[in-house]
């Protein structure tokens, strides 16, 4: 079993880069965070688990990250579902787990919304739905609206590295795909791991979506000293323990 790579068309002529391991179904589909990449350690890990225990695995890139084709700055959230949506009908069309990392958790409810029928379950770690609006939001100072205004563009400091820039047209869109304070109609399985010390999102908007989710099946798991990205051993493996369980055949 190894993992092969390639190229998924999309209707405007870019492409975005995937990597995938044929195995046992359901499949198991990684879905990254905001400025993230399908090479980073959690990603990385469900890969080796997949290769370890022949399960179905499939990860990409959005629209202007990592290895895809695009302008990031002209990335929205509607461009980013409809990646994920073609993901998964293309490169997973059966019985699939989605699992959403930060801006990813956000895509995966989206995605689970509209193929409930595919998603057998969820899994999300630090989720951030709606951040666009309630987590940078409220960052927008008097400076960043008068260059949002001016140039269309916002460049946001960061905590991992150079400023990074947030358009006037991600913001709006981000508003249309809003979810909370819900009901979210997802009747899947959820499982959610949300770090205690996360800094980017706090972990009582991971308890909004967890409270928000129709589903009786939910279970929040808050990790109390853990941060934003989940990374560390530990982390990784309550990450495969849940998409473990939820990979399972129902009971």
């Amino acid at each position: 079993m190894r993992e092969e790579t390639g190229l998924l068309r999309r209707p405007d002529g870019t492409a975005l880069a995937w990597r995938r391991i044929a195995g046992r179904g359901p499949t198991v589909v990684w879905m990254g965070g905001f400025r993230s990449d399908m090479a980073g350690t959690k990603a990385e890990a469900l890969a080796q688990w997949a290769l370890q225990t022949g399960r179905g695995y499939v990860r990409f890139d959005y629209f202007g990250h990592g290895e895809s084709e695009g302008d990031f700055t002209q990335g929205t959230i509607t461009r980013w579902r409809e990646d994920a949506l073609a993901v998964l009908d293309e490169l997973a069309p059966g019985p699939v787990v989605p699992v959403g990392s930060s801006m990813g958790g956000w895509i995966a409810c989206l995605a689970a919304m509209v193929r409930p029928d595919q998603v057998r379950g969820l899994v999300l770690v630090a989720p951030a739905p709606d951040f666009t609006e309630k987590l940078m939001g409220p960052e927008i100072d008097s400076a960043a609206r008068r260059s949002l205004a001016e140039t269309g563009v916002w460049m946001r400091p960061s905590d991992y590295g150079e400023p990074y820039p947030i358009s006037r047209t991600l913001l709006e869109d981000g508003d249309r795909w809003s979810i909370l304070p819900g009901p979210v109609p997802i009747t899947a399985p959820v499982r959610i791991l949300q770090g205690g010390e996360d800094a980017d999102v706090p972990w009582r908007h991971a308890l909004e979506l967890a409270q928000a989710i129709k589903s009786p099946d939910v279970v929040f798991q808050l990790i109390k000293d853990g941060d934003h990205r989940l990374s560390r051993p530990e982390d990784l493996a309550r990450l495969i323990a849940a998409v473990e369980e939820l990979v399972q055949p129902p009971a």
